[in-house]
């Protein structure tokens, strides 16, 4: 069995360094059937752990009788047949947005302050708890062949309290019950909070959402050694009802990640997917510095701004939904691969070995994404206009290119053109000859069935384009299918934003709306009021840029 251990300034699997990548992903905020996916999607960013909380409440409504607690196990086995590690938070105390912090109202009502200390009476009721909840995570740990890597004591106690009897009790209470994993506190960058809510001879981890350096020189202070790890690196953020919807650039989240990483840490994503507080569990928070101030509920979503939400990478719905891939000696146009609205990618090989030249897409129409691989590695570039360069290209390279319809035009001598790739493509003033190119229609995306059936598998992360020609398919930049859901009370005319995203299309309940575009000046989409149903509504957009924020369903203005 493999030995995930703690050393001296990193954490050991089999005794080599390891440095965690991890993304939170509450088991009880997606779906049970949409949990293979969510993990795909986690291991696809690149990530090699998943964290998750147990709630306490959610299994344990009534003192003593207890629901469906075997949930966390079946994900934990979900996140094993992933290829992700795990990493446990099995409370009592949760945060995380949830209704009264993943406490029982049962235990706090008479309990009050005395939650979260050495009391009896809450002590006994926690042993209740693991004794209940443990081994579902005892039994699936890394020294028994399953993936539990690290079990958290608490959460981030010394935000609460300075009870080191408790912790100590919890602390011991998990090694009792099996737990041989190490275990770990978390708690944010604070001097009065790494005194309080942490434990001798137990790693402490930091939760924080910037400033890596200064934060980690605060931990040193406490603990001159042992790994760095950020335990929550919040990506984003919560929303309040009634309050504006938080939204965190991405390029200030990659900052900050940078510098995670420029620091050596491990880090968890938090979140990774956020998913959706089903069944009225969101939690509140109270206003103000000291938190005693106004109640502010917590809205249904858990989104959080995180990475992932319900995503199919463009390559695999083109694999699913697109026509066959042609070859011929020079670039077929759309109308030759009869794709009316859509786009076509294609494929072309630079040989070499040779110098760098500049490499020209000629006859473009209208505008494209393209990836360039060769020695340096892979780079993105955004294409547009007739003659369009990507630079400076050493062979052999690998050039993939997805070409998009602006629309064909309707008056003037120019009627009829074609579209696609219409010229070639130059290295220095040589054509690159033997063209591998595959269309996707839009009217594909119409078969709701055939949507449905997307391929959701963990996507294989060796089958990139090389030598041998395998399909790639495992591209993360963000262009690809992504599903949402919007409530709607009363059917009506209504409005779609799209809040940060950058070019595709879009469809409500199956229904395309058509294009939508962050160039402007539009910037909503109308959505007819037949095409809505009371209740949850599906909304799909075919990004090919870059994903924004959650899409808005609104009445348009009068």
């Amino acid at each position: 069995m493999p030995e995930f251990t703690v050393g001296g300034d990193s954490f050991l699997l089999d005794g080599r360094p390891v440095r965690l990548l991890s993304g939170a992903m509450h088991y009880f905020r997606v779906h049970e059937a949409q949990w293979g996916h969510r993990l795909a999607m986690l291991r696809a960013m690149g990530l090699n752990c998943v964290e998750a909380y147990v709630p306490w409440n959610l299994h344990e409504p009534h003192p003593g009788r207890y629901e469906d607690v075997a949930a966390a196990g079946r994900f934990i086995d979900a996140a094993q047949a992933a290829g992700l590690w795990v990493i446990v938070r099995p409370g009592p105390y949760i945060c995380a947005e949830w209704e009264n912090g993943g406490l029982p109202h049962w235990l706090t009502g008479p309990l009050g302050p005395r939650v979260r200390t050495r009391d009896p009476e809450f002590l006994a009721a926690v042993d209740d708890w693991f004794d209940a909840a443990l081994p579902q995570v005892v039994a699936r740990q890394v020294t028994r062949g399953g993936p539990v890597l690290m079990v958290q004591v608490e959460n981030e106690y010394g935000s609460y309290g300075s009870d080191r009897a408790y912790l100590r009790h919890l602390a011991d209470g998990l090694r009792a019950r099996g737990v041989t994993v190490p275990l770990y506190t978390a708690d944010g960058p604070e001097d009065h909070m790494l005194t309080a809510g942490t434990l001798p001879g137990v790693p402490a981890a930091l939760t924080f959402g910037s400033g890596a350096r200064e934060a980690f020189a605060t931990l040193r202070r406490h603990r001159p050694d042992g790994p760095l790890m950020c335990a929550e690196f919040w990506c984003g953020w919560f929303d309040h009802w009634g309050e504006e919807h938080v939204v965190r650039e991405p390029a200030d989240a990659v900052a900050a990640l940078a510098e995670i990483l420029g620091c050596g840490a491990s880090v968890n994503f938090y979140m990774a997917h956020g998913g959706t507080s089903f069944g009225g569990w969101a939690g509140a928070n109270r206003a103000g510095e000291l938190h005693r101030g106004a109640l502010q509920p917590d809205v249904t979503s858990y989104d959080y701004g995180a990475p992932v939400d319900g995503y199919v990478p463009a390559a695999r719905v083109l694999a699913a939904l697109g026509g066959p891939e042609t070859e011929s000696g020079v670039p077929p146009t759309f109308e030759e691969l009869d794709v009316d609205r859509g786009l076509v990618r294609y494929r072309f090989r630079v040989p070499g070995p040779r110098r760098p030249y500049p490499l020209l897409v000629t006859g473009l129409r209208d505008v494209a994404v393209a990836y360039v691989r060769d020695a340096a590695g892979e780079r993105r570039i955004a294409l547009a206009g007739e003659e369009a360069p990507l630079g400076d290209v050493a062979g052999p390279a690998e050039v993939e290119v997805w070409v998009e319809s602006l629309g064909r035009v309707n008056y003037g001598p120019r009627l009829g053109e074609p579209k696609g790739i219409t010229g070639g493509l130059l290295h220095e003033r040589q054509y690159v000859h033997g063209v591998r190119a595959r269309g996707l229609r839009l009217d594909a995306l119409d078969d709701a069935e055939a949507v449905a059936a997307l391929p959701y598998d963990p996507p294989d992360t060796a089958a990139a384009d090389g030598p041998d020609g395998t399909d790639r398919t495992d591209r993360t930049d963000g262009a690809g299918l992504y599903r949402a859901s919007a409530e709607v009370a009363r059917p009506g005319d209504a409005a779609l934003e799209l809040p940060g995203w950058g070019r595709g299309w879009a469809w409500v309940n199956g229904f395309c709306l058509g294009r939508y575009w962050a160039a402007g000046p539009q910037e909503k989409l109308y959505v007819p009021g037949p095409v809505l149903r009371t209740g949850t509504n599906e909304v799909l957009l075919l990004e090919l840029t870059a994903p924004g924020t959650e899409p808005l369903l609104t009445p348009p203005p009068p």
